[in-house]
C-alpha cells in the first residue's frame, strides 16, 4: 500500500521531483562549468591542495643545506607540480606584484611554516600581456631570504570566491528557472485542458467529458466535473424530451376542441374561440420548434460571416425590403451558420414588424465578433429589456400582439448565441430605436 502512495502522481510528489531536478540541474551545470570555463571555473588555490603540498616541500627543502637544495627541488618537481630553488628574488622568472597569502587560513602553512611567511600566488594575468611565459604560479621565501617557486604545469586556481559565488548563484538560479518553467508548463496543460473543456462546456451543453490526465488532484476534479456535466445533460435531455411530450400531447386536444367549436351557433364566441385555438396552436408549434432545434444541434464549421450577413440582405432586397449593411467584404468565423442566420432573421423581422429604417453593422475585434441590428422604431420600455428573453413573453403596448409571433423569437435567439459562447443584448439608442447586439468570441 505504500509503495502504490508513494507511485501516485500526486502534485506534492511533482513537487518534490521538481525540486530535486532543479538541484541535480544546477550541479550538472556547475559541474559543465568547471570543465569547459577553464580558469573561471577553477577553486581559489587555498581549495586546490597545491598549498598543503607546497608547505611539505618547502619545509624538507629549507631543512637541507643551500647547496643540496637545487637538486632537492628536482627531486620534488612532479608531473602535477615543477619546483625551482634560487637564492634570489631575481633569478625566479616571476613578475612582481603577486598575490598574497594569508597563512592564517591554511592550517598546514600555519602549522609547517609558521605565521611570519612570505608566501605569493601568481595568476596568468599578472603577467605583462602576450607574455609567452605567462602561468600559474607560487613564491614562498625561505628564512635564509632564499625563495621557492612552485608552477603547476596546468592551471589550478582562478577567481576570487566572490566572483565564484556569484557565478555558483546564477547557474543554480537559471537551472531553477529552468526546471521549474518545464515543471509548470507540464503541470499547466492539463490545467488548460480542463479550463478549455469547462469554458466549451458552459457554450455547448452537448460538449464531450474531459479526458482524464494529469497529478491525481486534478484527475479527481475532472472526473467530479464530468459526473457534474453528465447529469447535467441528462437533466436538460429528461427535460427537453418532456416539454417536447407534453406540447406533442396538446395537440390532439386542441384539435378536437377546434372542431367541437365549428358547432358553436354564436358567431362572435365561436370566432373568439377559434382565435384562442389557434393562438395555442401556434405557442405549441413553436415550442416544438425550439425543442426539436435544442435536440438536434448544429456542427461547428468555418464559414464566411460577412458573405451570410450579405445573403440575409439580399433576400430581404428580393421582397423589397431596404436594409443596410455595414462591415467587411470578407470575415472567417467557426460557428454555427444556420443558427446565426435565425438570431439574425428574427432581430430583422422584429425591427422591420415593429419599427423602420433595420441596419446591420459587423465588426470584429482581437477577442469578439460584433453584429449590431439597429432600427428606428419605438424602442422598448428599460424595465422589459430583459424580460422580452423570457419565453412566451410579449409586449403589449409597443408592440401589437395580434401581429405575430408567440414569444420564443427572442428566447430562442438568446439560447444560440449563448450556445456558441456569446452574448444576445438589447438597448435602447439614444437617437431613437432599438439595437440588438451580437458578441460571439473569437
Amino acid at each position: 500500500m505504500k509503495r502504490s502512495i508513494l507511485r501516485r502522481d500526486t502534485l506534492s510528489r511533482r513537487i518534490a521531483l521538481t525540486i530535486l531536478a532543479a538541484m541535480l540541474t544546477s550541479l550538472v551545470l556547475n559541474a559543465l562549468f568547471v570543465q569547459v570555463a577553464g580558469i573561471w571555473a577553477k577553486p581559489p588555490i587555498e581549495r586546490t591542495g597545491l598549498l598543503e603540498q607546497i608547505a611539505a616541500t618547502t619545509k624538507v627543502i629549507e631543512a637541507a643545506p643551500a647547496g643540496l637544495r637545487p637538486q632537492l627541488a628536482a627531486a620534488a618537481t612532479s608531473p602535477l607540480l615543477q619546483v625551482q630553488w634560487s637564492a634570489q628574488r631575481a633569478g625566479v622568472a616571476l613578475p612582481t606584484g603577486g598575490e598574497p597569502v594569508k597563512v592564517g587560513r591554511v592550517p598546514v602553512l600555519h602549522q609547517l611554516l609558521g605565521d611570519n611567511r612570505n608566501i605569493q600566488v601568481f595568476n596568468p594575468d599578472d603577467w605583462p600581456k602576450n607574455n609567452p611565459g605567462a602561468r600559474y604560479a607560487a613564491l614562498v621565501q625561505l628564512v635564509d631570504g632564499s625563495w621557492l617557486s612552485f608552477s603547476p604545469p596546468e592551471r589550478s586556481w582562478g577567481v576570487d570566491v566572490g566572483t565564484r559565488i556569484a557565478v555558483i548563484i546564477a547557474l543554480g538560479l537559471i537551472a531553477t528557472l529552468l526546471v521549474a518553467w518545464i515543471a509548470t508548463r507540464q503541470l499547466a496543460k492539463p490545467l488548460q485542458r480542463f479550463a478549455n473543456a469547462a469554458r466549451r462546456f458552459g457554450s455547448d451543453l452537448r460538449a464531450p467529458p474531459i479526458n482524464i490526465e494529469g497529478p491525481e488532484e486534478i484527475r479527481q476534479v475532472i472526473i467530479a466535473f464530468n459526473t457534474m456535466q453528465a447529469q447535467i445533460q441528462h437533466f436538460i435531455g429528461e427535460r427537453t424530451h418532456m416539454l417536447a411530450s407534453i406540447s406533442h400531447d396538446l395537440r390532439a386536444p386542441l384539435t378536437r376542441m377546434r372542431l367541437r367549436s365549428e358547432f358553436i351557433e354564436d358567431l362572435e364566441y365561436q370566432g373568439k374561440q377559434i382565435r384562442d385555438i389557434e393562438e395555442m396552436q401556434s405557442m405549441i408549434n413553436a415550442a416544438l420548434a425550439f425543442f426539436r432545434e435544442d435536440t438536434q444541434p448544429e456542427h461547428t464549421t468555418a464559414f464566411d460571416l460577412s458573405e451570410l450577413l450579405h445573403t440575409i440582405v439580399d433576400d430581404y432586397r428580393d421582397q423589397h425590403i431596404a436594409i443596410d449593411f455595414d462591415g467587411p467584404a470578407h470575415l472567417v468565423y467557426e460557428g454555427r451558420p444556420l443558427g446565426i442566420k435565425r438570431v439574425i432573421v428574427n432581430l430583422l423581422e422584429n425591427a422591420e414588424k415593429y419599427a423602420q429604417h433595420p441596419r446591420i453593422e459587423l465588426s470584429a475585434g482581437e477577442r469578439l465578433i460584433r453584429i449590431d441590428v439597429s432600427d428606428e422604431g419605438p424602442g422598448i420600455p428599460e424595465e422589459s429589456l430583459q424580460r422580452v428573453f423570457d419565453p412566451f413573453f410579449r409586449l403589449e403596448t409597443s408592440r401589437n400582439r395580434h401581429t405575430g409571433g408567440v414569444g420564443l423569437g427572442l428566447s430562442a435567439a438568446r439560447a444560440i448565441v449563448r450556445e456558441q459562447g456569446g452574448e444576445l443584448t438589447l438597448s435602447n439608442r439614444s437617437a431613437g430605436g432599438l439595437l440588438a447586439r451580437v458578441e460571439l468570441p473569437l
